[in-house]
């Protein structure tokens, strides 16, 4: 099972375009659900009134979730197809919930977008797609789900495929080399198994296209980057910080270096799923790691580990390619809202906008504007107000991709392209 290629998928869409339904059809048609769970989750659906929802109870897990029938956190859950096995990450639809889909977006290697045969584009379909490439996700399947709902009628999904094509591609992808698979999750047409409702329908099924994403080359050959989720304090242990290797490999006797603070640790041990690995761990392995030498509150969340031969890069400034998302006014020099990349939050102020940029080209339509709303495509410059982290996308993509968030709602999306690192 482990020697199959690990993918993380990501679904994404408008809220109520039956993304959760999918996933829990694709779960239980691939074997993952057992019986017993199914079971409970149907009595639970009809006590709720909400048989239609069964499938999407599989992941939407948490009670508040239930109750008003929406996806709020980001959930993981596996499957497997006969060549990858896929960890599913699914990303709410909702509009507050766009800072936890940008969390899934960015461990992700591949989307599926689903969209709803009836309703078609919607605005936040048109977020998401602009978002996945911001995030520099290039491999994408579109679900055009619901087709019962129009009596699997080509047309539909034809108008459907048109629509979506043409957003597609104001941000530079190929509609031709996309997929779009014309499905059901709620009958489980063309899901795992092909439609008898839908003849007209020739290509593949969701199932044998998700066998056609090529897994990721992890990059095992870089120099270590672990960023640093939690860390405990174990009674007889010691310090164990956990997080996900994003590059390189780390065992016991590594020599750490934890940045922006400094701190160097020796690896006592290297931890997966409560075991102990002795060969250690690489690139895409969440972990925890025994550290000698640190001790409690030295370091904390927002950290990255490396090898002490090749520390972390501490930015003094950075330059940054950003889509905005949504602001209720505009976007001016001097604005020092909170970046979030990988586990770091840190206000960075923005000190420059260089050029404003056609997203699907990177063609510049504007040198130095006065400023930049929602919708507009811009590299700008930054300086954090205080140590932070941050690696070149060509460098390292993972530790160079963030979030902007402000007034409880993310502003933007990017990706550090240049960076002065910071003077000892």
């Amino acid at each position: 099972m482990a020697d199959k290629p690990h993918m993380n998928l990501v679904t994404i869409g408008h809220v109520d375009q039956g993304k959760s339904t999918l996933i829990g059809r694709l779960l239980w048609d691939t074997g993952n659900v057992p019986a017993q769970q199914m079971k409970k989750i149907e009595e639970r659906a009809k006590e709720l009134k909400k048989e239609s929802f069964k499938f999407a109870f599989l992941m939407d897990t948490a009670k508040e979730e239930r109750e008003r029938g929406v996806t709020i956190d980001v959930m993981h859950k596996r499957f497997d197809t006969d060549k990858n096995y896929f960890t599913v990450i699914d990303a709410p639809g909702h509009r507050d919930f766009v800072k936890n889909m940008i969390t899934g977006a960015s461990q992700a290697d591949a989307a599926v977008l689903v969209l709803g045969a009836k309703d078609g584009v919607m605005p936040q379909t048109k977020e998401h797609v602009f978002l996945i490439r911001t995030l520099g996700l290039k491999q994408i399947i579109v679900a055009v789900n619901k087709m019962d709902e129009m009596k699997f009628e080509e047309v539909a999904y034809k108008k459907a495929v048109d629509d979506c094509s043409a957003l597609l591609k104001t941000v530079g992808f190929d509609p031709s080399t996309i997929p779009f698979i014309p499905l059901s999750a709620w009958t489980g047409d063309n899901v795992a198994k092909k439609s008898e409702n839908m003849p007209w329908y020739t290509g593949k099924v969701l199932l044998e296209a998700l066998d056609d994403f090529k897994a990721p080359n992890l990059p095992t050959d870089k120099p270590l980057r672990l960023p640093i989720q939690d860390v405990y304090t174990i009674t007889g242990v010691g310090t164990v910080p956990v997080g996900r290797v994003e590059s390189g490999k780390i065992k016991g006797g590594d020599k750490l270096v934890f940045m922006p603070s400094g701190k160097i640790g020796e690896v006592k041990s290297v931890e997966m799923h409560h075991e102990v690995i002795a060969a250690g761990a690489q690139a895409g392995d969440n972990i925890g790691f025994n550290v000698r030498g640190i001790g409690k509150g030295d370091i904390s969340r927002g950290e990255v580990a490396g090898h002490a031969n090749n520390p972390p890069t501490v930015v003094e400034e950075f330059t940054a390619q950003i889509i905005v998302l949504q602001h209720p006014s505009v976007i001016t020099k001097g604005y020092t809202p909170v970046f979030h990349a990988h586990t770091s939050h840190v206000a960075c102020q923005i000190t420059e906008i260089v050029k404003k940029i056609n997203p699907a080209t990177g063609e510049t339509i504007a040198e130095n504007p006065d400023f930049i709303k929602a919708g507009d495509a811009a590299v700008i410059k930054c300086k954090p107000t205080k140590p932070m982290v941050l690696e070149k996308q060509t460098d390292f993509p993972a530790l160079a991709k963030f979030a902007i968030r402000d007034m409880g709602q993310t502003i933007a999306a990017g990706m550090c392209i240049d960076l002065v690192a910071k003077k000892d």
